[in-house]
């Protein structure tokens, strides 16, 4: 990536390729635009941005959400009580599962996917609970042309069956989350493997084992071997950054380019995030 002139922050790159950290920008007050203008190019250029020592309440997490969308209420899981933008995602130490533990986009199982999710860290553990990311663009631009042209035009069924359908609700309730839909309202909807990026114009691989089902006209026996490969393709190490959380630490992601996973190796402690979700368009 190509320096950039920031006039109102200053971002501090995490890793080679995606992730940086920016500072002088205090979320909880009311940004400029120009401030603004900065954060959303460095959203733009890293594709995952973290900000940290943040003072957030509910309104002014929402507040910052809103700056770049509408905000999504999720339609399976239960949000905060009076704030139902915004998802609490806690684990108690007793736990053993957690939730966001694989990669995935979040979302891409909707017929408009969330343009990015922004997660704000209210209580850490002492060790573990990183969050990795990968970069889609990369992962889409280190293919042959060969395997470019065989998924050029294809599409993939996306659905939250296995998650938040009966299959998935008891594991999903595991993870202490409330789960309020049955498999009979999970919808399937259809999305591009190669993504264009809305804003950048980039393409990216847009296919994730948590949501993505098979590709459209294929069975899901023929499929899995293709997906099988794109799925380990697109989380290389050379493609990922990973973020050491700290209590007051926010991370904002664009699911339209970038895959995450939460790591579950601190059992005997507790973690409580909180995320807003914006909404995005359908991908194309």
């Amino acid at each position: 990536m190509s320096a950039k002139s920031y006039k109102t922050i200053e971002v501090n790159p995490i890793a080679g390729a995606l992730g940086a950290e920016i500072e002088g920008a205090d979320l909880s007050a009311d940004l400029s635009n120009e401030q603004f203008d900065d954060i959303h190019q460095a959203f733009l250029d890293h594709l995952v941005i973290f900000f940290r020592d943040q003072k957030l309440t509910p309104e002014k997490h929402k507040e910052f959400g809103r700056r770049f969308g509408t905000l999504n209420i999720h339609p399976y899981v239960k949000g905060m009580e009076g704030h139902p933008e915004i998802m609490r995602i806690v684990k108690e130490p007793e736990d053993r599962l957690n939730f966001g533990g694989g990669w995935h986009s979040d979302m891409s199982f909707l017929e408009e996917p969330a343009l990015g999710s922004i997660l704000y860290a209210k209580d850490v553990p002492p060790y573990g609970g990183d969050t990795l990311w990968a970069n889609q663009y990369l992962a889409y631009e280190t293919l042959s042309d060969g395997m470019k042209k065989t998924l050029e035009g294809l599409k993939a069924v996306h659905t939250a069956k296995a998650e938040y359908g009966r299959e998935g609700h008891s594991a999903q309730k595991r993870k202490g989350m409330e789960v309020n839909r049955a498999e009979g309202d999970v919808p399937a909807y259809e999305h591009p493997v190669v993504r264009t990026h809305p804003e950048t114009g980039r393409k990216g691989l847009y296919v994730n084992p948590a949501f993505t089902e098979r590709f459209v006209g294929w069975t899901r026996r023929e499929s899995q071997p293709l997906l099988q490969f794109l799925y380990e393709h697109c989380t290389q190490e050379p493609f990922t950054c990973r973020f050491r959380w700290t209590k007051g630490a926010l991370a904002f992601w664009d699911n339209r380019c970038t895959q995450h996973f939460a790591l579950n190796d601190y059992h005997g402690h507790r973690r409580e995030m909180e995320r807003v979700t914006v909404n995005g368009d359908r991908p194309v």
